[in-house]
């Protein structure tokens, strides 16, 4: 299953979200040790820009996906564990958008 969140960024963390997410794809061996506990295939983060804050979209396609967040959350890995702590730095409010449209082959 493909889910997407957003969140908007608080002010002045977008550079330190930057440099979150740059140290992630630097430390790959950690966060696919991650995403294997969870059972999620792929994850994407992107920052989309817009007239008042930016917002992180996230993007995770896993099997179970409740699943996949109640691992991560009771993750004790070291990656798992600052990345929840930088999540909670830099993020402002959760933004609850429904998918206008969804379609898959199955």
């Amino acid at each position: 299953m493909l889910t997407v969140s957003f969140a908007r960024i608080k002010p002045d963390k977008e550079t330190r979200l930057r440099e979150w997410l740059a140290e992630l794809g630097a430390r790959r061996e950690e966060v696919r040790r991650s995403l294997s506990q969870e059972g999620t295939r792929q994850e994407q983060m992107y920052i989309l820009p817009t007239p008042g804050a930016p917002v992180l979209v996230y993007v995770m396609e896993a099997d179970d996906v409740q699943r996949a967040y109640s691992v991560y959350g009771a993750s004790t890995l070291p990656i798992d564990e600052s990345h929840r702590a930088v999540l909670a730095e830099v993020l402002a409010e959760q933004l609850h958008l429904e998918p206008l449209y969804d379609c898959s082959r199955d």
